[in-house]
Order: C-alpha cells, then sequence, then structure tokens
C-alpha cells in the first residue's frame, strides 16, 4: 500500500518543482489539491502520512478588514493545526511556513530588510544538529530566496532552525514533525525563470535585483543545490513511511529566541 502526501498548492505558478520528483523518489505518492482553482480542501488527514504546503504570491495575515489572503486560508490553517496535533509529518514552503506559523499563533508581517530573492546562504541553528531534516546539512546550506514577508515572531515552543541577517526565521520545526522553511528548496529552474519573468510581481525590483541575473546564477548552483535539497526531500519522505524516527515532541513553553544571545 503506498504512502500517500497531501500537497496543498496556493498558487498555479508555485508548483511541486523538483520536489514532484524527489518526493516520489523518496516512495510517497503525491495528491496534489489546487484551492485556487476551486477544488475543496480536506478537513482532516485520514487519507495522508504527510502533509506539504507551498508557497504563492498571496500574504499570509489578513487585510485591514479582515479579509483573508485566500478565502482558503482560515481552512488551511485549521488542517495545519490538525497535521501538528496528529503528527503528521507536514513541511511549509515559503507562504506555507507562514502559515504554519501563524496557524498556531505565530505572526507574519512585510520584511522588515525588504524582499529577498534568487540565491543565498542560510545558517544552521545549534538546534539544526539533532534535527532529522536539517543535522546532515552543511552550516551554510546555499538557497533560493523568493519573498517579501516574514514571520516575525515564532509560535511557542517551536525550535528555530536556520537563520540569515535579512531574515531571522529561515527556518523552524513545531511540535516533533512540522517544518517551515522561509525559502524554496523545491524550485527548478522553469519555476524561477517564469517568477523572474513576471511583469506583475515588483519583489525583484524592491529587492534591488536583476530579474536575468537571477535566473543565471541559480542555473550555476544546480548542482549544490540538489546535493543539499534532494536527499532533504528523501529525509522528508522516510519520516512519512516510518523509515526514518522523529525527535521527542516539544512541549509549548516560552517564546523561543530567535537569535543567539
Amino acid at each position: 500500500m503506498s504512502v500517500r502526501c497531501l500537497v496543498v498548492e496556493n498558487d498555479p505558478t508555485a508548483g511541486l518543482g523538483h520536489f514532484g520528483e524527489w518526493l516520489t523518489d523518496g516512495g510517497l505518492a503525491l495528491d496534489v489539491v489546487r484551492p485556487h482553482a476551486g477544488e475543496d480542501l480536506p478537513e482532516a488527514l485520514a487519507d495522508h502520512s504527510a502533509l506539504v504546503v507551498l508557497g504563492g504570491h498571496q500574504s499570509a495575515y489578513p487585510a485591514p478588514d479582515g479579509t483573508p489572503g485566500s478565502a482558503w486560508f482560515p481552512t488551511l490553517e485549521s488542517l495545519l493545526r490538525h497535521a501538528v496535533r496528529e503528527r503528521v509529518p507536514t513541511l511549509g514552503i515559503c507562504l506555507g511556513a507562514q502559515l504554519l506559523a501563524q496557524a498556531h499563533n505565530g505572526t507574519v508581517a512585510p520584511a522588515a530588510s525588504g524582499p529577498e530573492i534568487g540565491p543565498a546562504l542560510v545558517a544552521k541553528r545549534d538546534a539544526a544538529e539533532s534535527d532529522p531534516l536539517f543535522g546532515p546539512l552543511p552550516m551554510l546550506p546555499d538557497v533560493i530566496q523568493w519573498h517579501g514577508d516574514e514571520i516575525t515572531e515564532l509560535p511557542l515552543g517551536a525550535v528555530l532552525l536556520a537563520t540569515s541577517t535579512a531574515c531571522p526565521v529561515q527556518a523552524f520545526r513545531l511540535g516533533s514533525v512540522a517544518w517551515g522553511v522561509q525559502f524554496h528548496p523545491e524550485v527548478d529552474l522553469p519555476t524561477l525563470a517564469g517568477w523572474a519573468a513576471s511583469t506583475d510581481d515588483p519583489l525583484p525590483e524592491q529587492a534591488g535585483v536583476d530579474r536575468e541575473l537571477v535566473v543565471d546564477q541559480a542555473a550555476h548552483l544546480q548542482d549544490d543545490l540538489f546535493e543539499v535539497w534532494h536527499p532533504f526531500a528523501i529525509r522528508f519522505a522516510a519520516l512519512a513511511t516510518g523509515s526514518l524516527t522523529p525527535p521527542p515532541s516539544v512541549q509549548p513553553g516560552r517564546r523561543l529566541p530567535l537569535l543567539d544571545s
């Protein structure tokens, strides 16, 4: 019997990318639901052993009048709370990470240092060494960034796993098997080129980067990115299939600092 993973696609331009192949390599059968196209989100995960929530152009936080960033976000946040409560392996990517944090009383806001666009480095925190997903990563893994918002406060009990000068929350774990990453380990070159070519997206200009240069730099990093993030995806799949043991559940406590003292 195959191990099924529910994938929530929030934006038609932000699909699974490399993770479509990599998670399948790890033994997962992927069921993609597209609420942006009118497909309904489930209320629970009885038929799925893992959950992946992808990125998108929307803001995770509501508009000033209380309107959610997208109509399905309240349902999606409820699903994320269900996943954490039931210890279903979960990975939120960029917007997905922000929704994971917000669903558990974290906060999201426009990035104080402005948008992060293109190739970058993030730094592992000490807590990452014992983490089943982040432990084997190098201390300064290469990543691809594309975001204008950031998590400004983590949920109670969340463990900060990676940071950067521009954006203090780059990766975190909530409970024992739910992770959020602000960057895009899944993104492939065609997807990145599509983002760069979109004249509807002002983030590259706000970040002061050249759109074509971003894609060219990412192209030169493909081997390095594969070496880091393909095994990461395989490890996530291994948690879902039961061949990798998760850490003990983290109990809620005081709000953890974002930076080393």
